[in-house]
């Protein structure tokens, strides 16, 4: 017991801030959230009027989950639970991997096996930290509810809801990094099933059956394979049915059973799945020290464009809801305004609101490349690949001309995407020349967060990951939802998201994108120019 005592005191002190932000952060979205719902739908035949455009539309539910009534609370519960779950699920599937598998990447675990904890009692550490985790979560939620003015009770089953969902996916994030040999590929599949979990659901809810009232509806059975969809058939505020939770839970303690097992009959470093072999000879593009740079983010890319393609689709192709909305829920579309600005047409809302979330996918991306630099320093490669005629400014420069890149093609990604939805409107000229100017729009902001990803490596290399995540994070929840959930103007702006030069009325403003630009380029040239300045940290 004092050496689980022991390495739950080691997780904790590496882990302080960052499950601070976290747990703090949502817990202050949830309570301005159900501010700014109160304040925007308090009206009951308003909320009745979105319930029904929403089951009659479908769309909407995908992104929403089920509505489980008009009333206040099932309306905050349908509007708030699946985002916050999603973000539970990123938490816990993080610090899973950080815990074990990256862990051992960095040879850590092998010294921690060789006393007298072994190799399983520190998993079982990080089992009950995750656990802690998640319900130190839900329980700040639930509080956070309350404190904005719903029931105690629902709140409860609320947090419940949300932290059940978490010990699911931090089960399958200890399970991930049993099957991939790097973080990297535990990270990417552990991101990948709780997104793929959220869309599962979201196709389950869509393909519901609604109730005659248009208030309710009743999810198919994709949904059932979601441990998101078993959280929302709580039905907190109005059922208040924990039941469903035991689905999800039985889940993550299969997945932990699962990854003990694994323990003892695999090696120390090896992994289930083993690792893609490469050709026999390099191809051309790692002939040079960019080439290989290239190479090294090219699989973050890939997930972060696709991504970028599927809301660039959305983007468009949902035109037709927007006369839906704006004739028979003028509040919603007030909401998007607000986001955007109040001189914004509805096309413009609509598609402006879907590209800044583009945007901040295109500075995630900007900012992998960046932590990708750090990460070839720690391991040792980078030295090696500047033991060659590769000098120092060079090779760090070559990352911040991918991390450009990178921009540029998660853009235009969903640019491309967005007018091949376009095309299917009725007036597609028009919502071409927008769509390009949207994503035009994401540009600058995007290579912001890249600037102050390569200072961070710079200037505090051992924060580059955890900083660097935690200022895009915090940015894109105070730019993107904060005008949707009525935070005040002042703390909106402090987040470069909000100032993207998205197309409003007949002309664009592109004053706060100049700067923006100007800010991101002075932060990636003193970052390089920085981090040559600097002896190499790895280990």
């Amino acid at each position: 017991m004092s050496l689980l005592l022991t390495l739950l005191r080691q997780r904790a002190r590496r882990d302080w801030l960052q499950l601070l932000l976290w747990i703090g952060g949502l817990g202050l979205l949830a309570v301005v959230s159900v501010g700014a719902l109160d304040t925007t739908y308090g009206d009951e035949t308003e909320r009745k009027d979105i319930l029904t455009i929403a089951v009659a539309s479908r769309t909407v539910l995908v992104f929403r989950g089920t509505p489980n009534g008009a009333d206040a609370p099932a309306f905050a519960f349908f509007q708030l639970f699946t985002w916050l779950a999603v973000m539970a699920g990123l938490m816990a599937s993080f610090l899973a991997v950080r815990h074990t598998r990256a862990e051992e990447e960095a040879g850590r675990a092998e010294l921690v096996g060789a006393t007298p904890a072994g190799r399983v009692l520190p998993t079982i550490a990080t089992v009950v930290h995750g656990l802690l985790a998640v319900i130190g979560l839900g329980f700040a939620l639930a509080l956070a509810l309350a404190a904005g003015g719903l029931p105690l009770e629902g709140s409860l089953v609320f947090g419940a809801a949300v932290a059940a969902a978490g010990a699911a996916f931090l089960g399958f994030g200890l399970f991930a990094a049993q099957l991939f040999r790097t973080g990297r590929g535990a990270n990417g599949i552990g991101v990948a099933f709780v997104l793929g979990s959220y869309l599962m659901r979201g196709v389950g809810d869509a393909a519901g059956t609604p109730s005659d009232d248009l208030l309710h509806v009743t999810p198919a059975w994709p949904t059932y394979l979601s441990p998101i969809g078993w959280g929302q058939l709580t039905g907190a505020y109005v059922d208040d049915d924990l039941l469903p939770l035991l689905v999800p839970l039985v889940f993550a303690a299969v997945c932990v059973i699962a990854v003990i097992l694994l323990l003892s009959v695999r090696d120390m470093g090896a992994s289930l799945l083993p690792g893609a072999k490469g050709r026999a000879t390099a191809g051309p593009i790692l002939s040079s020290s960019f080439g290989l740079a290239w190479r090294l983010n090219q699989s973050t890319l890939w997930s972060w464009t696709i991504g970028a393609v599927a809301t660039g689709l959305l983007a468009t192709s949902l035109t037709g809801l927007v006369d839906q909305l704006a004739g028979e829920a003028p509040a919603v579309m007030d909401t998007l305004r607000a986001a955007i600005g109040e001189d914004a047409t509805l096309e413009q809302a609509f598609v402006g609101t879907f590209f800044s979330l583009i945007g901040i996918l295109a500075a995630c991306c900007a900012v992998q490349v960046g932590i990708r630099a750090r990460q070839e320093e720690v391991h040792g490669t980078a030295e090696a690949v500047l033991a060659t005629r590769v000098p120092r400014l060079r090779w760090i420069l070559e990352y911040a001309i991918v991390g450009v890149a990178v921009i540029v093609v998660v853009l235009a990604a969903a640019g491309a995407a967005g007018s091949l939805g376009a095309l299917t409107s009725d007036s597609p000229g028009g919502l071409l020349a927008l769509v390009w100017e949207a994503a035009a729009a994401q540009l600058p902001v995007s290579l912001v967060f890249l600037g102050l990803t390569l200072v961070v490596f710079a200037v505090i290399p051992h924060a580059t990951i955890p900083l660097a995540w935690t200022v895009v994070g915090v940015s894109a929840m105070i730019g993107f939802f904060g005008p949707l959930f009525g935070l005040p103007e002042g703390v909106v702006d402090l987040s470069p998201f909000a100032h993207s030069p998205l197309p409003t009325g007949d002309e664009t403003d592109w004053t706060g994108g100049l700067w923006l630009l100007g800010i991101g380029v002075i932060l990636t040239v003193f970052g390089v120019v920085a981090a040559d300045r600097r002896e190499l940290t790895t280990g």
